[in-house]
């Protein structure tokens, strides 16, 4: 299950559906785009989500609190979204069997994918 953070267009929840993962955008949560870092924190942990980000602040957080549980950020900077999809779609697969190995921080930037401790 995964949470994609405000920072990513819906069509990357869109995406991760279409390619048989139960996703939500903030979009999707009551606050919409309003919702705050907790919020999303409190729903990911409470769903067994990912939360996917480019915001540090998640990583900040779980650096301090140890949440959210698992944790995937996005270090590309700007990216158009064409790119981000195509990014996903070459990537994906490893990071889906990281975290199913239990992995619980993961980076990945425009070359590379990083599992962080």
């Amino acid at each position: 299950m995964r949470n994609v953070d405000v920072h990513f267009p819906k069509r990357l929840s869109d995406w991760l559906i279409e390619n048989g993962n139960d996703s939500i955008h903030t979009l999707d949560l009551p606050n919409k785009n309003n919702s705050s870092d907790l919020e999303i924190i409190a729903k990911a942990d409470l769903e067994s989500r990912i939360v996917i980000t480019k915001d540090s602040d998640f990583i900040q957080y779980r650096i301090l609190k140890g949440k959210p549980d698992r944790l995937l950020m996005v270090t590309t900077g700007n990216i158009v979204n064409k790119e981000l999809i195509a990014l996903f779609e070459s990537n994906f697969p490893t990071i889906k069997s990281l975290f199913q190995a239990g992995k619980k921080v993961i980076e990945i930037d425009n070359t590379s994918i990083t599992v962080h401790s």
